[in-house]
């Protein structure tokens, strides 16, 4: 899909992802390493020939050639291979960046068609652009760290250090859309990505609280507390752990019955307790109906038949029974899964698996990379890439069909595209948001006999529960239009099938089987739009034994590993924050779209795709996965200690609940960090020793900080050069600088609240900037609007299917 263009991947750790994404999509990836290689080449944990197993799993389908960028010859010889590049992509502050002394603009100025994709803790700009940060204090500042962990502990990470995962994603999908829009004007631009801002996304918009004037998120130990009500999502098992959805409401709450009568049939509870109505106790609980005391007995009689039986015989029952429950699988659970192997998931290098394919793609399939090439191993190859002609974009007047419009008034990437949205809840409608604010025309189909689930997702406007109150839904719809279809009527059948003839994209996210009932299955689709490019995302893929088990991304999130990897050695998983899949898949997701859209733009192919959150996702744990098959490890929950770097922690600042992360990132940073904490006899140990007493000196570390405000610690640290941010929630994420000159909150218009904060796209476009122009729609708000303008149905033919009781 992208073999037209060439990237240079000038990146270390924090940047790798974006360019082996790009790598699987087609592009020419050429990883330009400094003599001695990339220091991700060096970075835990390590396989038996002492090469990184991270560097390993995101270098795989480069090319790689070695030029020294702080030598006058060797920044000479990147400046040629960028005369011929499509996409520069870069990592580290503006600080570490202008030491390379490459002059972008120098570059720009000989290639004015060049993406130059940028990404940095914060921001290229600002006033926390050249603060010291880690993975860790990323995390911390961007707002998932305050929310995950045991309460009256440290906030808590998840084992493998997801930061830089998300900004690369969004760096590979900045990197397309600039790409996208260059098609038509035939200029290049900067892409800005921010590790903080990609962080907020694992808030589940939990950072929107404050805003929203909703109670706020706080940390509850593999669950969500939000006001006084803490929703369960861990309990024990015989021989583990298993994550269940037991939450309330009309999309979830069929299923909490189902569960409730399971256990009732197990004596797990009494008839009274099982025939409670689940869809509306959330609403028992609020008014006092139903009290706490007797939810958390509840809870606590889950706890105890779950604790009784395997993980393998409640998955089981979930199967068999459509429940909302999934096992907590080990990095051994993840290698073994038969769904992967049914599917033919991983790659296989040195007789060790590898994160595979993350989508399957009737027209284009992805790549299968082969394995990360030896430092320097394309050196001899440079006078020949360097001499392959390229092709020069043009200026486009015309585009292929299902590109963007030329001609438009509108200079973003996407302007003029049409996108049909069967999305629902989080995953899928993070992904058709991005579209919507790259200018695309998004028709969303809902129905008010089946509510999106994240209408009833917290946090809720001045915390009033109600289909049209949740910041969440707001936040994640912003920008695009609603049609109500009950697709069970034929009459509405026939209308969302004249909608996808319309439409360039079709996005879906029922679970398989669901569109085919419909009538709108992609052979169906295809026959009346032969060029449509059409995207069915779910938690396991379209195939495989675990095709129809359907949920939200906490289970995934749970199947996948990541709960396994948070919390503490000496207590139970607590899982990342809410349903983390649904995090991490959207970007990934978003990429490959991008660039199927790209290929129709050039060839006018449509294509169908198959994108699975689980396969995208288990890319973000691939050095634990590598470790287990290269040296036997099995990954184990760490709380926040480090391979390599210690103090690596979060630590209790005055006040309630205060935090700050703190790492000594560098033997320099250890020095003045001794000396910060009054312990400067300390200051010469050396990285190996540090390990090994990593308990006492971070106990050294919290004596310093619990005297302090958390601003304190962290103004004191970054003086110093330490990276260190304070734990932000959401009121300290909405007051946040950064994020402020970054625009990150948006304002828009909603049709019953007004002005309403939103976020940003995560992805910044020097030229043409992404955003929404108006807040979510209500439902059914563009109805007769689209029907009538964009299929050209007559106000009789409205009025007989409004008759028909079709638009509910």
């Amino acid at each position: 899909m992208l073999s037209p263009y060439r990237v240079l991947d000038a990146t270390d750790e924090r940047g790798q992802f974006a360019g082996y994404l790009l790598a699987t999509l087609g592009a020419e990836v050429i990883a330009v390493e400094p003599p001695g290689g990339s220091p991700s080449r060096r970075r835990a944990p390590l396989g038996p020939d002492g090469c990184s197993l991270a560097h390993r799993a995101v270098n795989r389908g480069k090319r790689s050639v070695t030029l020294d960028l702080h030598d006058a010859s060797g920044r000479s010889r990147f400046a040629e291979l960028a005369a011929t590049a499509d996409v520069i992509l870069r990592s580290g502050t503006p600080a570490e960046l202008d030491a390379q002394g490459l002059d972008l603009a120098e570059l720009c100025e000989a290639n004015p068609h060049l993406v130059v994709v940028s990404i940095s803790p914060f921001g290229r700009s600002g006033p926390k652009a050249d603060w010291a940060a880690t993975d860790l204090t990323v995390w911390a500042a961007g707002g998932p760290l305050a929310v995950s962990g045991d309460p009256g502990r440290a906030p808590v990470q998840v084992t493998v250090p997801q930061a830089y995962f998300h900004a690369s994603a969004h760096a590979a999908a900045g990197a397309v859309f600039a790409l996208l829009e260059r098609a038509r004007s035939g200029a290049g631009q900067h892409v800005d990505i921010s590790g903080q801002v990609s962080a907020t996304v694992a808030t589940q918009s939990g950072s929107l609280c404050s805003s929203a004037r909703s109670d706020g998120v706080t940390r509850s130990g593999g669950g969500i507390k939000g006001g006084d009500v803490f929703l369960r999502f861990v309990y024990p098992a015989k021989d583990g752990h298993v994550s269940i959805t037991h939450v309330f409401g009309a999309a979830v709450g069929p299923s909490t019955r189902r569960f409730m009568e399971y256990l009732h049939e197990h004596g797990g509870c009494d008839e009274a307790t099982r025939d409670k109505d689940w869809v509306t106790y959330a609403m028992s609980l609020s008014d006092g109906s139903e009290s706490m005391e007797e939810f958390e007995s509840i809870k606590e009689a889950i706890a105890a038949f779950t604790g009784e039986r395997t993980k393998a015989e409640l998955f089981d029952a979930a199967l068999a029974r459509r429940l909302l429950l999934a096992p907590v699988a080990t990095t051994t659970d993840v290698l073994e899964s038969a769904q992967f192997a049914d599917r033919d998931y991983w790659d296989v290098h040195d007789g060790a698996r590898y994160p595979g394919p993350y989508a399957r793609l009737t027209g284009t399939p992805l790549l299968r990379p082969g394995p990360a090439p030896a430092c320097g191993a394309h050196d001899g190859e440079l006078d020949a890439l360097l001499a392959r002609p390229r092709p020069r974009p043009r200026p486009s007047q015309q585009t292929a069909q299902g590109g963007p419009r030329a001609g438009s008034n509108d200079p973003r990437p996407l302007a003029g595209l049409k996108v049909v949205d069967f999305m629902w809840a989080v995953a899928g409608p993070t992904l058709s948001r991005c579209l919507a604010d790259a200018g695309a025309t998004v028709v969303r189909i809902e129905s008010s006999t089946k509510i999106d689930a994240a209408r009833a997702f917290l946090p809720f406007f001045d915390n009033q529960v109600g289909v049209e109150h949740s910041a969440l839904f707001n936040n994640l719809n912003a920008g695009k239009r609603s049609v109500t279809l009950n697709l069970s009527k034929p009459e509405a059948r026939e209308v969302a099938l004249d909608l996808t003839a319309w439409a360039d994209v079709v996005c879906e996210s029922y679970s398989p089987r669901a569109m085919r009932a419909f009538g709108l299955d992609y052979e169906r689709v295809r026959a009346r739009n032969p060029g449509v490019v059409m995207l069915s995302s779910c938690l396991f893929g379209q195939s495989g034994p675990l095709s129809q088990f359907a949920g939200y991304g906490n289970l995934a999130a749970a199947m996948t590993g990541f709960y396994n990897l948070t919390g503490w050695p000496d207590g139970d998983p607590v899982g990342p924050f809410g349903a983390y899949t649904d995090y991490t898949a959207p970007a990934v997701a978003l990429v490959v779209l991008l660039a199927a859209i790209e290929h129709r733009r050039r060839t006018g192919e449509g294509q169908y795709i198959d994108f699975s959150q689980a396969e995208a996702s288990v890319h973000y744990l691939a050095p634990a996965l590598l470790d287990s098959e290269y040296n036997g490890r099995v990954a184990a929950r760490n709380g926040n200690a480090h391979l390599e770097l210690s103090p690596h922690g979060v630590f209790r600042c005055a006040g309630v609940d205060r935090w700050v992360a703190i790492v000594a990132q560098h033997d320099e940073a250890w020095d003045a960090l001794a000396h910060l904490i009054g312990h400067p006899e300390l200051a010469a140990l050396p990285g190996a020793e540090r390990l090994e007493r990593r308990a006492e000196l971070e106990a050294a570390v919290q004596t310093w900080t619990q005297r302090c405000t958390p601003a304190e610690a962290e103004a004191a640290c970054q003086a110093a050069g330490i990276a260190a941010h304070q734990v932000q929630n959401s009121a300290e994420l909405f007051a946040d600088p950064q994020l402020r000159h970054l625009g990150h909150w948006r304002t828009v218009e909603h049709t019953l609240h007004g002005p309403t904060v939103v976020e940003g796209t995560r992805m910044g476009l020097s030229r043409t900037p992404l955003g929404p122009g108006r807040g979510a729609p209500t439902l059914g708000e563009h109805t007769f609007e689209i029907l009538s303008e964009q299929l050209g149905y007559d106000a009789d033919r409205i009025a007989d299917l409004a008759a028909a009781e079709i638009f509910d």
